[in-house]
């Protein structure tokens, strides 16, 4: 499962325990704040990149908030 790429999915985030979710979470914010910091210099390549990691850092937050409400999936 990569960061910012169309592997994470929703339902392999539900597969995910709890631990898991963080260390991913962790992930994602220390490449986007890479990716920030590129786009600032001028050395960032796909711009559709910061877009995609965004939107990973949202579906994790989602599924943190899902198992915390016990709304689907499997709900701590």
């Amino acid at each position: 499962m990569a960061i910012g790429s169309k592997d994470l999915t929703s339902a392999e985030l539900r597969g995910l325990d709890e631990d898991r979710l963080v260390e991913e979470l962790r992930k994602a914010k220390a490449e986007l704040f890479n990716l920030r910091f590129q786009s600032a210099t001028g050395q960032l390549e796909s711009h559709g990149r910061l877009r995609a990691v965004r939107k990973d850092i949202a579906r994790i937050y989602t599924e943190m908030r899902e198992r915390e409400l016990g709304i689907g999936g499997t709900g701590a």
